[in-house]
């Protein structure tokens, strides 16, 4: 019999990975340890309409998440005129010209967030992400692909989620304490395009937050906790929220699976408490194969 499995995404995207794992045969339930939300803070809005109208000044736009894209776009302006505006600045068609030695590239740190760029309308050719192939999909991978490039001079927007918008200027380096959802990585990422001379900005387009579970919730994650279910983590950020959970406060791990999606986050797991932890591609068949063998373990 195949392994039950907790998927610990936030709701709108546990699907993806719930609706598959059901049809390969396994028993899945979706306990959300990270609630998503619009960025809250005041002026957020009017800076991701003043991302939109200033695209054509960028070089590059990093998407560190789905849900960075998802809400970068979630807009009533059209797509098809953003970039029909930044193709008419390409071509210097327009009264401002404005210098773009570089064509706009929209990026991902994975495919899951390229095909969220894809169905938001964004042409293939225009996004950079890691190749399918790839050992993992993170913000060290994609530079393998950028670092080539030439960076001076040009501005480079990073849309995601928490940390507070700004200017990265050369001598600084960013708070990695603000975004402990892959913070290491995507700050690592802004302090290489720092390094090769590029201006960095940050748009929060999203707030991350610990979610707010029901009695039946509570009580699966505590059966989940020694029944041989296999917790599937995509950031360690869901770790800090179900360890804060004070409906869990003294449960013990030491019997619980996991299998986890980045060394970075399996490391966070076993440090949790975890008994037996496994690494994983994010990619379908590489966590079948892992849930499989976590679980029979």
């Amino acid at each position: 019999m195949n392994a039950r499995v907790i998927v610990t995404r936030p709701a709108a995207d546990a699907d993806a990975w719930v609706q598959p794992l059901r049809r390969a045969g396994f028993e899945v339930d979706a306990l959300p340890l990270i609630d998503i939300v619009a960025a809250q803070a005041d002026g957020s809005e009017a800076a991701r309409q003043q991302a939109w109208r200033s695209l054509g000044d960028y070089a590059a736009c990093f998407f560190v998440s789905g849900n960075a894209v998802s809400f970068f776009f979630a807009s009533n302006q059209p797509l098809a005129q953003v970039f029909t505006a930044c193709n008419a600045i390409n071509n210097e068609t327009l009264s401002r010209p404005v210098d773009l030695p570089l064509a706009l590239r929209l990026l991902a740190p994975g495919p899951g967030t390229a095909r969220v760029l894809k169905t938001a309308g964004v042409p293939e050719a225009q996004i950079d992400t890691p190749p399918a192939t790839a050992r993992q999909f993170d913000s060290q991978t994609l530079w393998q692909q950028l670092a080539p490039r030439d960076w001076r001079g040009l501005r480079v927007l990073i849309v995601r989620g928490d940390s507070p918008p700004g200017r990265l200027m050369p001598d600084q380096t960013p708070d990695e304490s603000a975004d402990n959802s892959g913070a290491p990585g995507r700050d690592w990422i802004a302090r290489q395009w720092v390094n090769a001379g590029a201006l960095v900005d940050f748009l929060v387009v999203y707030e991350r937050r610990a979610p707010q579970w029901t009695a039946a919730q509570q009580a699966r994650a505590r059966a989940a906790s020694a029944d041989g279910s296999v917790w599937l983590f995509s950031s360690s950020e869901a770790v800090d929220n179900l360890l804060g959970l004070q409906a869990l406060a003294g449960t013990s791990w030491r019997r619980a699976r996991a299998v986890a999606t980045h060394p970075r986050i399996a490391a966070r797991v076993r440090a949790a408490g975890w008994g037996v932890v496994s690494t994983s591609r994010p990619a379908l068949d590489d966590i079948t194969r892992s849930i499989e063998s976590t679980g029979h373990e």
